[in-house]
């Protein structure tokens, strides 16, 4: 694996307009941070200057003349303002833009505004005094939501893609062209969907084109990743919780559930998701009822769910793994994403595009393109990782080109279809820097030797892939007594074994 390929852990097909301070190339995120205290300004100020560019306004009045003169990712909000209520203020908010997403900072976390708001689709709150890590955390997520929510999806093949503002959906194979007649003929209709492809295809981009085609689309879009949360918190994130339900509930929370009433929640990765939380899903989407974790008392919701999933949930039935019925309830309408390497007809249009966008970032105004020879190895190759993949190569080598054509040198070497040498045994045995854990650090100061954009993401992959193979040589291959040490489902294990190509025997041999 070379550092030019982004490793297993490719970056999201949709990255958001931030960068570090060091580059330069975009414009980061805007925020709006409304609060009559001056250690709150001073404090937001400093700890998000590295993420965004921050705004301040010490009342209520300021701070809308300042929304409605400018264009911000998320807004900062005290609930106690000198001049008006924060829920108020929180309404205006809504009225002028509905997807800007609103965080409430509040001395009571169990404030009865706060939970009010929140009920009204405010996207989240934080105690103070406030605290920089996670401030910055409920930041970066806001943001994201920001985006995914508000770019336009254009559902077309454009041979004008460098120029355009959103994000395209692009394909003309005549598989994709089935995906766009499933979404027009299904996205006004209030049922729930379940997209189905590989990691990488585009599942999420199917879900906001649904979201924004539908009669919905002027309220609330909420995305949860079940595969990114423990199985109790995920409980909690989507349903909520009443104070003391658990350990560290110290106050009630509002679950996405009950926040997204009137709009669409997308729930990725649904097949990571604990037998407990799956029921409680399926009775939401027959009845659109459920109870905070702890609770009690029958909420009800009116939610659109999209769902999605790379996993075989047939299989998992079988298995025990996943609920048949909940798999029947999501499976009235399926939209399958073909992986790209069954399309590859439609490489040179996400080249095109992608190129576009890379030589914006990047500043890269004297490139011109890539050479007819490159394009034609770009066609050849398979893409196991898919468009996610096509995007990561393309930003890497034009990050990396210093010419005004990139050719075929230019490319990784998987994709020029070089194999890694082993030794003569082709032994897969653990190497010594992956059994003591020391290949982390290397690998850290290889990404930022070569100038990586996607650190954060490979690094976490690699500790991943780490810990899964000794946690299994621990257990001799035993996959239930490594998921349950692990604190994941064997299901969830199964998938990383393979994402990962993670050999099984009776002595796990260690990806390199």
């Amino acid at each position: 694996m070379t550092t030019a390929t982004a490793g297993l852990a490719e970056p999201k097909l949709f990255s958001r307009d931030q960068t570090s301070q060091n580059t330069g190339y975009k414009t980061m995120p805007s925020v709006l941070v409304i609060d009559d205290d001056r250690l709150v300004l001073t404090l937001t100020e400093q700890a998000l200057a590295p993420i965004a560019d921050v705004e301040i306004a010490a009342t209520a009045e300021e701070g809308l003349v300042k929304l409605r003169s400018g264009k911000f990712d998320a807004v900062l909000l005290d609930i106690q303002l000198p001049d008006q209520n924060g829920l108020a203020v929180y309404c205006e908010i809504r009225e002028h833009d509905r997807r800007i997403p609103v965080i409430f900072m509040t001395i009571d976390a169990a404030s009865n505004t706060a939970i009010e708001a929140m009920q009204l689709g405010a996207f989240d709150y934080i105690a103070k005094p406030l605290a920089v890590d996670p401030l910055r955390d409920l930041l970066d997520k806001a943001i994201e939501q920001r985006k995914i929510s508000s770019v336009p999806v254009a559902i077309a093949a454009d041979d004008e893609t460098e120029s355009a503002s959103g994000e395209l959906f692009i394909g003309a194979a005549p598989s994709m062209l089935d995906v766009f007649k499933a979404i027009g003929k299904v996205a006004k209709q209030d049922v729930p969907i379940l997209v189905r492809g590989e990691s990488g295809t585009g599942k999420e981009l199917v879900a906001r084109a649904l979201y924004q085609y539908s009669h919905r689309e002027s309220e609330t879009f909420l995305a949860v990743n079940c595969a990114a949360l423990p199985d109790n918190l995920l409980e909690s994130e989507l349903f909520g919780h009443e104070k003391g339900s658990f350990t560290g509930a110290e106050s009630r929370r509002i679950g996405k559930f009950e926040q997204c009433n009137g709009g669409t929640l997308f729930l990725d990765e649904i097949g990571d998701m604990a037998p407990s939380v799956q029921a409680k899903v399926l009775r939401v989407l027959q009845e659109q009822r459920f109870e905070r974790v702890g609770g009690n008392k029958e909420l009800k919701t009116d939610v659109r769910i999209i769902a999605a999933t790379n996993r075989p949930l047939e299989q998992m039935v079988e298995e025990g793994d996943y609920r048949e019925d909940l798999l029947y309830r999501l499976n009235g309408v399926t939209i399958e994403l073909p992986p790209l390497r069954d399309r590859l007809s439609d490489v040179p249009a996400l080249v095109r595009f992608f190129l576009g966008q890379a030589k914006r970032e990047f500043n890269k105004l004297d490139l011109e393109g890539l050479s007819p020879e490159a394009v034609g190895k770009l066609t050849a190759y398979d893409w196991p990782g898919n468009v996610r993949q096509l995007r990561a190569v393309i930003r890497r080598c034009v990050l990396d080109s210093v010419m005004p054509v990139i050719t075929p040198d230019g490319l990784p070497r998987e994709v020029l279809g070089v194999i890694e040498s082993n030794d003569a045994s082709g032994s897969t045995a653990e190497p010594d820097n992956a059994r003591s854990g020391a290949g982390l650090p290397a690998l850290v100061q290889s990404l930022l030797r070569n100038k990586s954009t996607n650190v954060y993401s490979e690094s976490l992959e690699y500790m991943e892939k780490y810990v899964i193979s000794v946690v299994l040589k621990e257990t001799n291959g035993n996959q239930s007594q490594a998921a349950e040490i692990l604190g994941i489902t064997r299901g969830k294990l199964r998938d990383r074994i393979k994402s990962f190509d993670i050999v099984l025997s009776s002595d796990v041999a260690m990806p390199s």
